[in-house]
């Protein structure tokens, strides 16, 4: 890990998790896709209540929260084995 990329995640862990999770995961992940996925398979073609369209609104907000939270162990176990290495 680079000074710099520690040095980013020590103020991105200060703010915690559930921060963490919310805009890097929902905000940063979630929303992309369900924008992405919602030109691609047109889940909304038969109105807002269909059953895609549904499925839609509650798949990608759950992977964007999955997402951040992946990304926050992968990265704290990264940050821990530098801050050991620096010790």
């Amino acid at each position: 890990m680079k000074d710099d990329q520690f040095k980013a995640w020590e103020i991105t862990r200060a703010k915690g998790k559930l921060n963490f999770f919310l805009i890097s995961g929902v905000l940063s992940y979630g929303l992309p896709m369900f924008i992405m996925m919602a030109f691609m398979n047109k889940p909304f073609a038969d109105g807002f209540i269909s059953k895609a369209a549904i499925i839609h609104c509650v798949v990608w907000p759950i992977a964007g929260f999955l997402f951040g939270v992946i990304m926050w162990y992968v990265t704290e176990h990264k940050y821990k084995k530098e801050l050991a290495c620096r010790s």
